[in-house]
C-alpha cells in the first residue's frame, strides 16, 4: 500500500513489485486495487516488457497464490495463477509459512521502491501522472542493473496474457452500463442491447457485436458516473435545447466553458461541430470547438488587407512584375 495526494487530496493505491535478484533489476506497477486481476495483469506487463519469462516465480502465501491450505504443508493453489503460469509456462515455487527470510529481495524491493521513488515525491495532479512518475524512476534506478544480460537467457516470447475478466451486460435506457456499482456511458443508439465488458485494472473496454464501442478510465468506489459526450449525439441532435444543461457537458468543464462562452444562441452548430469531430480525442475536439478570438481575426484581416495594398502599390513601380510574399 502508498498513500498519494491527487489533486489535493490523500488516496490509497497499491504496488505490484517483482524483482530479479541476481541481475539487481526492480519493477513495479501502480494500481487503484489489490484484486486478482491486479496480480495477474502485473505478471502480463511485466513478461511483456522483458520480450520474455522465467524458468521459476517464487512466491509467498498470500490468496492471490494460495486458495487453501491443505493441513500443515499441503496447498492448493490459486487456479488462475495456475494458468498464467501454463501460458508463460513457468514453475511456481511458494514459500514456506512464516519464512520472510525466503522472499526478503522481493520484500526489500517493496519498501526501496516506495522511498526512491515516492518518498520525496508523493502529490500529482492524477493517477495517470503518479504511474508515469514511478515508470521513469524505475528507468534511471535500474539503469545499473544487468537486466539486459538476463534477457539473453528468458524463455521465448509469448504475446501478452489476457487479464480481462469479461461479463455480459444490458445497456439501461439512459445508455449506461452499470459494473461494481458504477455507471460507465455507450453509444445512445444500443439502449437495451446486450454488450461485453471487459474490466481490466484500470480500464473498462465495452464491445457490441464483437465491435469496441467504448473505453473509459476504471472507476474506484461506488455510484459513480463516468461519461463521453460523443455517445449522446444522436439525443442531442434531436434536442439540442437538452445540451446545455446536459452530464455529458458537465462532465467536461473546459468543454463547457467553451460551450458558455461561444455557442449558447447555437447549440445545433456546437453539436455538428462534435458530430464531425468524433473520432477524434476530447483534446482535438476541444480545439476543433474554439472558435479564432476576435483579436486574432481582426488582426489576420489587417495583415491580408495590408498585403493586398503593399502588393498593388509595387505594381505600380514595377510596371506589374512584383508579387509580394
Amino acid at each position: 500500500e502508498i498513500n498519494l495526494w491527487i489533486h489535493g487530496k490523500k488516496n490509497k493505491f497499491y504496488i505490484a513489485a517483482i524483482c530479479s535478484p541476481a541481475s539487481g533489476f526492480r519493477w513495479a506497477y501502480l494500481y487503484t486495487n489489490m484484486q486478482m486481476e491486479v496480480f495477474i495483469d502485473s505478471h502480463a506487463r511485466f513478461f511483456e516488457m522483458l520480450g520474455g519469462s522465467y524458468k521459476e516465480g517464487v512466491y509467498d502465501n498470500c490468496r492471490c497464490v494460495v486458495s487453501k491450505f491443505i493441513g500443515r504443508n499441503e496447498k492448493e493453489l490459486n487456479k488462475e495463477l495456475i494458468k498464467l503460469s501454463l501460458y508463460y509456462d513457468y514453475e511456481i515455487n511458494v514459500t514456506n509459512c512464516f519464512s520472510g527470510w525466503e522472499k526478503g529481495s522481493v520484500e526489500g524491493s517493496v519498501k526501496w521502491i516506495r522511498n526512491k521513488v515516492f518518498a520525496t515525491k508523493y502529490e500529482f495532479d492524477s493517477f495517470d501522472d503518479a504511474a508515469i512518475h514511478l515508470e521513469n524512476r524505475l528507468k534511471e534506478l535500474n539503469a545499473n542493473s544487468k537486466i539486459s544480460e538476463e534477457m539473453k537467457h528468458l524463455k521465448p516470447y509469448r504475446p501478452k496474457y489476457e487479464a480481462a475478466y469479461i461479463n455480459e451486460h444490458t445497456v439501461d435506457k439512459y445508455s449506461f452500463v452499470t459494473f461494481e456499482k458504477n455507471h460507465y456511458s455507450v453509444p445512445d443508439t444500443i439502449c437495451g442491447k446486450k454488450v461485453l465488458l471487459k474490466s481490466y485494472p484500470n480500464e473498462i473496454e465495452i464491445y457490441y457485436k464483437g465491435k469496441k464501442i467504448a473505453c473509459h478510465k476504471r472507476l474506484c468506489g461506488e455510484k459513480k458516473t463516468c461519461i463521453d459526450i460523443r455517445h449522446y449525439l444522436h439525443t442531442l441532435e434531436k434536442k439540442p435545447g437538452a445540451l446545455k444543461n446536459s452530464a455529458a457537458l458537465k462532465s467536461l468543464p473546459e468543454l463547457k466553458k467553451i460551450f458558455d462562452i461561444y455557442y449558447t444562441d447555437k447549440p445545433k452548430t456546437f453539436i455538428e461541430i462534435l458530430r464531425q469531430n468524433k473520432d477524434k480525442s476530447i483534446e482535438d475536439i476541444i480545439e476543433s470547438v474554439t472558435p479564432v478570438s476576435n483579436y486574432e481575426e481582426t488582426r489576420r484581416h489587417i495583415e491580408d488587407k495590408t498585403s493586398q495594398q503593399i502588393e498593388e502599390l509595387m505594381k505600380l513601380f514595377t510596371g506589374g512584375n512584383y508579387v509580394y510574399h
